[in-house]
């Protein structure tokens, strides 16, 4: 059986030519990730829609996949990230409605609970993701209200999440995490200087030669390294990370204590950070 097509997924709730969704495809040979292209959307239907049209994929997405659990059972919004999106969407019929729930729901709590975190937002020492509940400046709640619903309405499986029939699998990565851990602190996007283009460059070159926990070597060619040491935004050296996760999760898929890579501390309603 050959390996499966893997992607990688830099997410916009409102993509444009300036800020597009950015999906990278690759390959494993062995423990060698092959980076075959770049593809970019504007639209969030033909993202579905081509993601839809490939039979077999496992990828690897920026937005988060579940919501934090005091915030879901307390509107009573269901018992499994399928339901709890769907509920969103029917009571939240649009994103600026979802933003008006979520800070009403945040008026009722006291000050510095109101922007909850999941277990996996912040299971990794010394980087943690951004609340599902931020609406504002990085929109992450708009990410899962139009990212995590496409990918439930389409029919792929979540692993831990989502049953289905194992073709087209979805995981939720951060390239936060493993830039963290190939860089430090150090800033790689969004900005035009030399030290974040050094930056990027530091990444792409740690992942050629293998100096990174996921223990996988990023081949490509060297177009594609300089397409992804000059996005200014990032957002291409962030589908290769996402990719990158999905790959190591991939290979983790028959691991007993620790299948898709994903926590024994998983529930159905948050879900996990592949490989946090």
């Amino acid at each position: 059986m050959s390996e499966p097509l893997l992607l990688g997924c830099d997410f916009s709730s409102v993509p444009t030519r300036r800020k597009p969704v950015v999906v990278a495809h690759g390959r494993l040979q062995g423990q060698r990730l092959a980076l075959e292209r770049l593809q970019t959307f504007v639209d969030l239907d033909a993202w579905q829609q081509a993601l839809s049209a490939i039979p077999a994929w496992v990828g690897g997405f920026d937005f988060p996949f579940g919501l934090p659990r005091a915030f879901v059972e307390s509107l009573d919004l269901g018992t499994n990230a399928a339901d709890v999106v769907r509920s969103v969407h029917r009571l939240y019929p649009s994103r600026m409605a979802w933003r008006a729930g979520i800070d009403a729901w945040g008026n009722t709590r006291p000050a510095g609970q109101r922007l909850l975190h999941r277990a996996t937002d912040r299971a990794s020492t010394g980087v943690s993701s951004t609340s599902p509940l931020q609406t504002r400046y990085v929109p992450v709640a708009f990410m899962y209200y139009e990212g995590f619903s496409r990918l439930v309405r389409a029919g792929f499986t979540v692993p831990a999440l989502v049953p289905g029939d194992g073709q087209q699998v979805a995981l939720e990565a951060y390239p936060g995490l493993l830039a963290h851990a190939l860089i430090g602190r150090r800033s790689y996007k969004n900005d035009a200087s030399a030290e974040r283009l050094i930056a990027r460059k530091d990444i792409v070159e740690a992942l050629e030669q293998g100096r990174n926990p996921l223990g996988l070597r990023l081949k490509l060619s060297v177009a594609l390294a300089g397409e992804l040491v000059a996005d200014e935004g990032g957002d291409c050296l962030d589908a290769v990370l996402c990719m990158a996760q999905a790959a190591w999760g991939y290979q983790q898929r028959n691991n007993h204590e620790r299948p898709w890579g994903l926590s024994p501390q998983t529930n159905p309603l948050e879900g996990w950070i592949v490989s946090a």
